[in-house]
């Protein structure tokens, strides 16, 4: 399972997701939905202008988590 820690990041670097999606060119409607973890995938170009605007890399915003059975 792949994890996005945008919310933390944006908390951190005290951002607002209204201005991290108009820097980067998306709507908010789509940045939220990359941040809940409901995006299906994303664009590397997306992915760069985020990191270029949060000053983080790639590994910062999305984590590897194994998934458990229980």
């Amino acid at each position: 399972m792949i994890k996005i820690n945008l919310d933390q990041i944006l908390l951190d670097k005290k951002i607002s997701s209204k201005a991290l999606a108009e820097e980067i060119g998306i709507t908010q409607a789509n940045l939220s939905i990359l941040k809940t973890g409901k995006a299906r995938g994303i664009r590397f170009v997306t992915l760069e202008k985020i990191c270029q605007t949060l000053n983080c890399q790639p590994g910062d915003i999305l984590e590897y988590e194994e998934e458990t059975d229980i």
